[in-house]
């Protein structure tokens, strides 16, 4: 693919695809595969727009906007708005690509797509965030629908900006329609919605504990290091604590805090954490009170996984490629047995190679790996049961989507894990690879789906 060097995150995923699907026995019972492969890694539609606002003092402001409406051959384009001054093409393809066969692993239909615009809404008046996603939604609206495209959000773009984008598109179209996930919860938003990628990769653990044990260990007893202090790490802290588990660590980009007793970080911090980052502040800004300097400690400029010490899980749940080789070599030393992201594309290749080739090497005592693409997906998963419910017009309790969530979590684990044994026969004593398995399994689910609609033979 000629155009990949240009573009390195989206030519990482790609390849990190491509990779497990050739190293399996799947092209050599179906090589015309490789054919769907090909065609599934070009988008269907790019979008490019440029973004027209005007600052507090009357200034005018230019961003570029976009929208990647990658597959819709399961369902309706459905993928995150990212606001971050990173944002490019690049960053935006490799997450729709990964959005593909992530949405493809919930069984809910749902097509893969991602969006966004290079703003940054740090330091922003809620005025100015407020003109730059009307102006954004403005040019978006002509792309979207319940029935074609329908965004949520993403890094940069929660419930206020949801809000804002959904009211410009009513008052463009005139519709009151589900075509923006993470709504309020009194004008079509899902209970369980902010908590889902969070708690989703914490049930998905949940099966890798139970099946590695035999169903004998659970998240009781068990140290967890955290990455990231948004809403993905801290619903997956809050779900660890409930559940047993010792919260090591929180970070952002600026530094990370780690636990410096046996009690960890608990719900109490956890809370404080999410006060602060509604208002765009950093941890840097709590370490040092009273509450936290007596049970953490700061490490600025860090990332968490070389710092906790003994570390049974790992879940990245901040950006992408926030666990290198180092790091990853770092987490097998210290005792990790089990790591999942809860963040997109977590883990470079060069981790997951490390990763990978522990599980071979010490089988039985190894680190088993989990990729976003499935560890992650419960986000989305309420995103699908969100778009369900606007379009029966009925809202179902939380304990009814948390069920829901549990099942389709369940679902993924199993998928993953029996097309592993099915495509990538394990060694005795092994766990079956879930990057492969969960790579294979969506992949075929999309690419059948394709060929019946004719778009490759």
């Amino acid at each position: 693919m000629s155009n990949l060097p240009s573009e390195p995150e989206f030519e990482q995923a790609y390849k990190e695809l491509a990779s497990t699907l050739e190293a399996s026995t799947l092209f050599d019972s179906n090589p015309e595969y490789k054919k769907a492969l090909a065609v599934a890694a070009v988008p269907e539609r790019l979008i490019q727009f440029r973004v027209v606002w005007e600052n507090d003092k009357g200034e005018l402001q230019l961003n570029r906007g976009y929208r990647v409406q990658f597959n819709s051959a399961l369902g309706p384009y459905k993928g995150g708005l990212r606001f971050h001054p990173s944002v490019n093409l690049s960053i935006l393809k490799f997450l729709g690509f990964e959005q593909i066969f992530k949405n493809a692993l919930t069984g809910l239909n749902m097509g893969g797509g991602k969006g966004g615009a290079d703003f940054d809404p740090k330091g922003k008046s809620d005025n100015e965030i407020r003109r730059f996603c009307q102006a954004f939604m403005t040019e978006l609206s002509k792309h979207i629908g319940a029935d074609t495209d329908v965004p949520a959000g993403d890094i940069g773009v929660g419930g206020r900006e949801v809000a804002f984008m959904f009211g410009q598109y009513k008052k463009l179209t005139k519709l009151w329609g589900g075509i923006l996930t993470g709504k309020g919860g009194t004008w079509g938003g899902s209970l369980i919605r902010p908590e889902a990628t969070g708690y989703g990769t914490v049930y998905y653990l949940e099966h890798m504990i139970s099946y590695a044990s035999g169903g004998a260990e659970s998240f009781k007893g068990k140290r967890v290091a955290i990455s990231g202090s948004g809403n993905v790490a801290q619903f997956a802290a809050l779900k660890v604590i409930e559940l047993g588990g010792t919260v090591l660590s929180l970070s952002d980009s600026k530094g990370a805090i780690i636990a410096t007793t046996d009690e960890g970080i608990d719900a109490k911090h956890v809370s404080t954490i999410a006060d602060i980052k509604l208002q765009h502040k950093a941890l840097a800004d709590v370490a040092e009170t009273s509450d936290f300097k007596s049970k953490v400690k700061y490490v600025a400029g860090a990332r968490p996984w070389l710092e906790v010490g003994s570390v049974d899980i790992a879940i990245p749940g901040a950006t992408q490629n926030e666990v290198s080789k180092e790091e990853a070599e770092g987490l097998i030393k210290a005792g990790c047995k089990f790591i999942a992201e809860g963040s997109n594309m977590g883990s470079t290749q060069e981790a997951i190679e490390v990763f990978e080739a522990s599980r071979k090497e010490k089988k039985g005592e190894c680190i088993w790996y989990a990729p976003g693409k499935a560890a992650n997906a419960g986000g989305v998963a309420v995103s699908g049961l969100e778009m369900a419910q606007n379009s029966s017009r009925v809202k179902w309790t939380s304990e009814e989507v948390d069920e829901k969530l549990k099942d389709i979590m369940k679902n993924c684990f199993e998928n993953g894990l029996e097309t592993a044994k099915k495509y990538v026969a394990p060694a005795e004593g092994e766990f079956p690879s879930l990057v492969a398995g969960s790579n294979i399994a969506g992949f075929v689910k999309v690419a059948e789906a394709m060929k019946d609609h004719g778009d490759w033979w």
